[in-house]
């Protein structure tokens, strides 16, 4: 910190030194009446200073050396109140001048260094802004301790380091004494509690990793959550590398839970691989497979990572997320809502004005339609519902198909898939009950079933591999409908397993030129969503070439919008890797090419933060266009895709959405709503729900059509009573529009998705973790929303489906060593971000006590209310495994 105030104290030096003038000026009295305003002890002391001044240029050593010390230690005596400037530094101001020049005239010697530091101590209140003479002097001094001199002079000395190393490093001058320095300011932060302040200095002179052996235990908690904090605003490659020196303090700490991460963050899985190996610990081992399996990472456990056999196979069921179905309904037992609900549940139509019931009466297929998505989200992942699991022997006709037979014809293909949603993560009983269907001779309904069976698989890796099985079979059909069941499927149950197989199935339908357009598109974004984020070529290639082979009308086609977001999802956060793809994107046809161009940017940089990004894509939107080109929306989705990391960003972002929706064009207003609900996913903020509750009547149908859907994305899972009721007032308002109808119906079911105990957030462990599958699906179904008519409200409805794999249950589960459930009291509050706070501030406010399992809400946080249990993972969401504290002493 250098002064606050430079300029004034700069002046007053001056001011001092003319006042010595002949006896006839004003401006001696002025000098009289200020020594009379002191105090008898501040006088003294100024008299003494101004002969210990006089005493330091004495021609004798010896009262040299008297001179100084005693100076030396009026000093450091006085520098404890930091309100205002120490008397001594006051009272030694205008001599700054006389003693500096004697400095230069003086002989090398101990004395010359004494007299050096008291200058560097001087220096902090009077050199000039960016003369930097407290460090020249402290250079120069003796190599004493400096934290002696106080902390104002350390903190002082860290910043003209900074800006000294920087003019050093554009000159090329060795910094070898500047370090000695650095080396002693950090131990000094360090011991003192202000290790965000050693870790600021230590990134200005380029050298983090001294950071490790400086740290210790009672600091290293303090100093890896500033570091990991930090990385959100850093520019690449330095955001990568604060996150390595954090792994590595972790790591020297046992830290694994943290440390695992971590690496999951940086997304290198040979530090997972090296985790697994050195911790010996085997429920810490099963704490890791549950974090692994919440991000969805593929990963296969090797005989070196845990040595017995039954205990890796039981850690790989939980890698394999074989647990979750089990875990998500002991939640829903728990908090009572297992009954089935229907689709009326949900509208409450008994409580709007009379015109809207009137209407609702009559069945229409797209009605129905609607029902079938409202069931399939509510009822989600609860393997029973009133709609398509009412046994054979109920009123619905003797059939099971009754519901079914309600759709028409592509409305089938949702419909039975819907039975996939309804039994998520329940692959055992998901595929006994879809076999039926395969039966049919109904192709719409056959297709269903099999993208039923890629839903029940998402984000579960079963030991058969049944989804694989099943639906190769049917890649190559006759019937595009069966196809496109066949490949959506795969890509929902694969997704981010980076199955080389299914490439070897896939890539050939993309060169085929007699392969109808949506299956080409498809079986992109298919190959998008199982190798996403893996930066593969050939998938990449295989999209390229396909996208080159498109004639004229069909680069028109909304549905060959889907080929660039398939080879976008390959660079999903991968940053720079993206640029020989996008230099070849820039090739394309005049029509696609830009489209392409901002779809890669947005992919390739998601969940970065990356600010440039972001200023270079609201660039793309301000531009006003003449030729009807579509790349905005990507652009616009782009923003909100980058900048949904941190949330200050966010907030930022939202404000700039604000304002396009003032002055662009209609394509970018249709885009914003969708932005807007991606940055508020499952987290209804209020003045998003307003502008989209506004923008939900506007008159072009498209943006009130986003607006509704997005209003579903932000309260989903939630059972928000607020948007509820916003819903519920549309459904009145739009009672003859068929196609608005329809998106208030998804909307309404997304905010009651899994009766509330869902999320489709893409991001965990306390926002620092973004799952790449679950971002992958989000942006999928945002950009065919770009284009409504022709997609969801078209024939492809079933995109909506895309939601399974960013939908994971909300919850903070305890299990005990054996891995069943363990109800223990948690403290659940607003999460308070206490990076960098003095002492041990509290972590969440505002806390309610409760047993588990519990819900967690966004930006809520969870703590043990109890000493009796340990968790493995200090962070508390998901699966947490508890261990028995061995000091715990019951209370009599």
């Amino acid at each position: 910190m250098t002064d606050p105030n430079p300029k004034k104290n700069n002046a007053e030096p001056t001011e001092e030194a003319s006042l010595k003038v002949p006896a006839k000026d004003p401006k001696k009295k002025k000098d009289e009446k200020k020594d009379e305003d002191l105090s008898d002890e501040d006088l003294a002391l100024k008299q003494q200073l101004e002969l210990y001044v006089v005493r330091v240029q004495d021609p004798s050593p010896g009262l040299q050396k008297m001179a100084l010390e005693s100076m030396r230690q009026e000093i450091r005596t006085s520098t404890s109140s930091m309100t205002s400037v120490p008397k001594p530094l006051k009272f030694l101001r205008p001599h700054y001048g006389t003693l500096k020049t004697y400095f230069a005239t003086m002989e090398d010697s101990e004395l010359k260094k004494y007299l050096a530091d008291i200058l560097s101590v001087l220096a902090l209140t009077m050199s000039a802004e960016g003369e930097r003479e407290s460090l020249k002097y402290r250079l120069l001094g003796s190599e004493g301790d400096i934290g002696s001199w106080g902390h104002e002079y350390v903190r002082n000395l860290a910043g003209e380091i900074s800006q000294e190393y920087a003019t050093r490093q554009i000159e090329d001058a060795k910094i070898e004494d500047l370090m000695g320095l650095v080396q002693q300011i950090v131990a000094f932060h360090m011991k003192h509690n202000a290790e965000p302040e050693a870790a600021d200095l230590l990134m200005e002179v380029e050298d983090l990793d001294l950071l490790v052996e400086h740290v210790d235990g009672a600091n290293y908690k303090r100093t890896c959550m500033y570091l990991v904090s930090l990385a959100s605003y850093l520019p690449g490659p330095d955001d990568l590398l604060v996150l390595e020196i954090a792994y590595v303090i972790y790591l020297k700490f046992d830290e694994y839970p943290l440390s695992l991460r971590i690496a999951i963050g940086l997304d290198n899985l040979q530090y997972v691989k090296d985790m697994f190996k050195s911790c010996n610990d085997i429920q810490r081992k099963k704490q890791f497979c549950y974090i692994l399996a919440r991000h969805g990472v593929h990963f296969v456990l090797e005989e070196e990572m845990i040595s017995d056999d039954d205990e890796r196979e039981s850690c790989q069921e939980i890698l394999n997320n074989m647990k979750l179905s089990e875990g998500y309904l002991n939640l829903a037992r728990d908090i009572e809502v297992m009954e089935p609900k229907s689709p009326e549940d949900i509208y409450k139509a008994h409580l709007i004005d009379g015109r809207a019931s009137a209407g609702a009466s009559v069945d229409s297929a797209r009605q129905n339609l609607a029902a079938t998505f409202v069931n399939a989200f509510v009822n989600a992942g609860f393997g029973q519902d009133k709609l398509m699991t009412v046994p054979s022997d109920a009123s619905s006709g003797g059939t099971t198909g009754g519901w079914l037979y309600k759709n028409k014809e592509h409305g089938k293909a949702s419909a039975a898939a819907s039975l996939g949603m309804i039994l998520l993560w329940d692959v055992d009983n998901g595929l006994s009950q879809l076999d039926k269907y395969f039966h049919s001779n109904d192709n719409h309904v056959i297709a269903g079933a099999l993208l039923g069976v890629g839903i029940v698989n998402c984000s579960i890796k079963h030991d058969c591999d049944p989804a694989m099985a099943l639906l190769s079979d049917y890649i190559n059909k006759e019937d595009s409908t069966v196809r496109i069941g066949a490949i959506m499927g795969l890509g929902l149950a694969y997704a981010g397993t980076q199955n080389e197989q299914i490439y070897k199935q896939l890539s050939p339908i993309l060169g085929d030129s007699n392969a109808p357009l949506d299956v080409i598109a498809f079986t992109a974004i298919s190959l998008g969503l199982v190798f996403v984020g893996s930066c593969h070529a050939d998938v990449a290639q295989s999209i390229i070439l396909a996208l080159m082979d498109r004639n004229e009308a069909e680069l028109g086609e909304p549905l060959t919008r889907l080929l660039p977001l398939g080879l976008g999802l390959l660079y999903l956060g991968k940053q720079e890797n993206v640029e020989a793809t996008a230099e070849v994107s820039k090739t394309f046809h005049e029509k696609i090419k830009k489209y392409c161009d901002m779809t890669l940017l947005s992919c390739a940089y998601a969940g970065t933060g990356n600010v440039l990004k972001v200023q270079h894509l609201l660039g793309e939107c301000s531009q006003h266009l003449e030729k009807g080109e579509t790349h905005q929306g990507p652009a616009v989705l782009g923003i909100a895709m980058v900048a949904m990391a941190e949330e200050l960003g966010l907030d930022m972002t939202i404000r700039s959405l604000e304002h396009m929706l003032q002055y662009g064009e209609q394509n970018i207003r249709r885009a914003v709503p969708l932005a807007l609900g991606l940055l508020c996913i499952s987290n209804p903020k209020v003045n998003v729900m307003d502008t989209l509750s506004r923008l939900s009547h506007d008159t072009d149908s498209e943006v009130a059509m986003a607006a509704t859907i997005s209003l579903g994305l932000i309260g989903a899972g939630t059972n928000n009573a607020r948007i509820a009721s916003m819903l519920r007032n549309l459904s009145s308002y739009y009672y003859k529009e068929a196609s608005l109808l329809f998106c208030v119906r998804i909307a309404q079911g997304l905010v009651h998705m899994g009766k509330g105990l869902l999320t489709l957030a893409p991001h965990h462990s306390e926002r620092f973790l973004l799952s790449p599958t679950a971002l992958a699906g989000l942006i999928v179904l945002l950009h065919t929303c770009l284009d409504m008519k022709s997609l969801i409200l078209g024939k492809y409805h079933y995109v909506l489906y895309f939601l399974a794999l960013a939908m994971k249950p909300r919850m903070l589960m305890t299990v005990d060593e054996n891995q069943k459930p363990l109800s223990v009291p948690v403290r659940v509050g607003q999460a308070v971000d206490v990076v960098g706070q003095a002492g041990r501030p509290k972590t969440i406010t505002g806390f309610q006590t409760h047993s588990t399992p519990v819900l967690l809400a966004a930006g809520d946080r969870a703590e043990l209310a109890t000493d009796k249990y340990v968790p493995l993972s200090p962070i508390l969401e998901g699966f947490v495994v508890l261990r028995e504290n061995p000091d715990y002493q019951e209370d009599n």
